[in-house]
């Protein structure tokens, strides 16, 4: 193997890698993001961590950030909770930093 060939491993190593960290970033923002609007749409215990893995789902089956962004701002019409776009978009940067922090020191 060659050194290109060796460096070219390293970077695809590097970038599966990382790709693996952002799926897990957003799967564990998108159930902090889930358990925030399950607060502010009243929900507690089991309610509230169903509500959030309806928004982990919603983001997996393929509708990403802003699928989350309008099954949020949906649920918050039905039930008359003032957020707006930008207070949902603003949870959701938020609280990915958040779950960056918490994957990086392993919780």
């Amino acid at each position: 193997m060659t050194t290109f060939d060796k460096r070219e491993e390293g970077f695809e190593q590097k970038f599966a890698h990382d790709e693996e960290l952002r799926f897990k970033a957003t799967a564990r923002r998108n159930k902090l993001v889930g358990l925030w609007a399950a607060e502010k749409l009243g929900l507690k215990g089991a309610e509230a961590e169903s509500y959030a893995k309806s928004i982990v789902t919603v983001a997996v089956e393929g509708a990403g950030d802003v699928g989350v962004a309008r099954k949020i701002r949906a649920d918050f019409a039905a039930k008359h909770v003032v957020q707006s776009d930008h207070q949902i978009a603003r949870a959701m940067s938020e609280l990915m930093a958040k779950a960056i922090e918490e994957i990086k020191a392993g919780t």
